[in-house]
């Protein structure tokens, strides 16, 4: 019984942390982000909140404003958030939907005009998940079409209908592209992990305002994905890249993708209503969680990519990385009841609090180095400095806490 009162304590605290903490970072973000001369928000703020007025804006980093902005509002419907979420959508239907091709830029320079028109499968998925939830928050109707017609068109132009799964990448005009890299550190290949879990998350997301058979279908075979090639049933970590025949490339660990793939992909299935695929998720978690531990520093951090074959550990701790862990091993120990996930989680948040939170200028470091140092050099806000992983964070772990309060 002293227990059980001890764990409600820390999970009450927990909860009131959270909510505290999703506010500052949505504080900052509306504080110090939006462009008041071009449109849109600025697409580059360094770790003291100095402005890059000219540097290009992307897809990702726009879409993830407007989930975030918009999730929040669904959570708590304060007007700011909303009047955020409204600026998002509006920049992104004027300056990164292609009209003419169809999709959405990778990037636009910082007047709007189009940088790099490739079509990335990886940010149409965000831009879906985006609307979707921007349609829950405002019932516009328009969001919600768009976010249709991107699932249409990804099943037209990227599903592969024979091997299944979605191709990385493509030109404006939906030919084949030489480089299909979301960034310069991933490996050149036509199918990877990283994609294929949004495009999961983004169908998701929409099923939810729009339960299709059609849709259903897709996420059923996503979770088959990832059930037959993605998951290493012997090491319990994710395989990252594929060619398009399903053959594996490199063996790569991201603990910070295992650990975030364990609990979108019982969501899906949680949304679908597969109960066969819950099952099978709630046995996988515990194993992906298990292998995930390998990854937490002594100081309850979690480390950001291990390669096996050259026995080199990346020590540094990224923003994202630390924002999956908190939602992972909690979901873990809800599916096991196993106390040491939840400790885990804590002490996670515990290190966060620590060495990731910016205490003087607000919002997140981008990581910390090996040497324990916060990444000064990094972006607070950027093409990839979103505030999608934190805010997603606290506001699902949030949701997760309603039954200890």
């Amino acid at each position: 019984m002293i227990k059980e009162t001890n764990i409600y304590s820390q999970l009450t605290i927990y909860k009131k942390e959270l909510q505290d903490e999703l506010k500052n970072i949505l504080t900052w973000w509306a504080a110090f982000t939006p462009d008041n001369e071009n449109g849109g928000f600025y697409g580059k703020i360094d770790n003291d909140n100095q402005i890059t007025a000219e540097a290009p804006k992307g897809s990702v980093l726009n879409a993830r404003i407007l989930w975030s902005f918009s999730a929040a509002y669904n959570r708590q419907p304060e007007v700011g958030y909303l009047e955020m979420a409204e600026r998002a959508y509006q920049y992104i239907l004027a300056y990164f939907i292609d009209e003419e091709q169809g999709g959405v830029y990778w990037s636009v320079d910082y007047k709007g005009k189009p940088l790099d028109p490739k079509k990335q499968v990886y940010a149409i998925s965000f831009t879906i998940y985006a609307l979707s939830e921007y349609y829950r928050a405002s019932k516009t109707e328009a969001a919600k079409q768009k976010a249709i017609d991107l699932f249409y068109l990804l099943v037209e132009k990227a599903y592969d209908p024979v091997k299944t799964g979605y191709f990385e990448a493509f030109t404006k005009d939906w030919k084949p592209i030489d480089d299909l890299r979301l960034s310069t550190k991933d490996a050149n290949e036509k199918k990877t992990m990283n994609t294929h879990l949004h495009v999961l998350e983004g169908y998701t997301n929409l099923f939810r305002i729009w339960p299709d058979k059609a849709l259903g279908e897709h996420i059923s075979s996503l979770l088959n994905n990832f059930f037959d090639h993605f998951i290493d049933k012997e090491t319990g970590h994710l395989v990252l890249f594929f060619d398009e025949d399903w053959n594996r490339k490199g063996d790569l660990v991201s603990y910070g993708h295992d650990i975030e793939a364990t609990w979108l992909l019982l969501e899906a299935a949680e949304v679908i209503r597969d109960e066969e695929s819950i099952k099978k998720i709630k046995e996988i978690t515990i194993a992906m969680a298990d292998a995930t531990i390998a990854g937490i520093d002594t100081d309850g951090g979690l480390w950001y990519e291990y390669e096996p074959g050259e026995n080199y550990l990346v020590k540094e701790k990224h923003w994202w990385v630390q924002a999956e862990a908190m939602v992972g091993f909690f979901n873990a120990w809800q599916i096991s009841n196993d106390e040491k996930y939840l400790d885990i989680a804590l002490k996670n948040w515990e290190f966060i609090k620590d060495k990731i939170l910016d205490k003087q200028n607000g919002e997140w470091f981008w990581g910390i180095d090996e040497n324990g140092h916060a990444m000064q050099n990094e972006d607070k806000a950027g093409l990839w400095k979103c505030p999608y992983h934190n805010s997603r964070a606290c506001l699902d772990t949030i949701i997760r806490l309603e039954g200890f309060s």
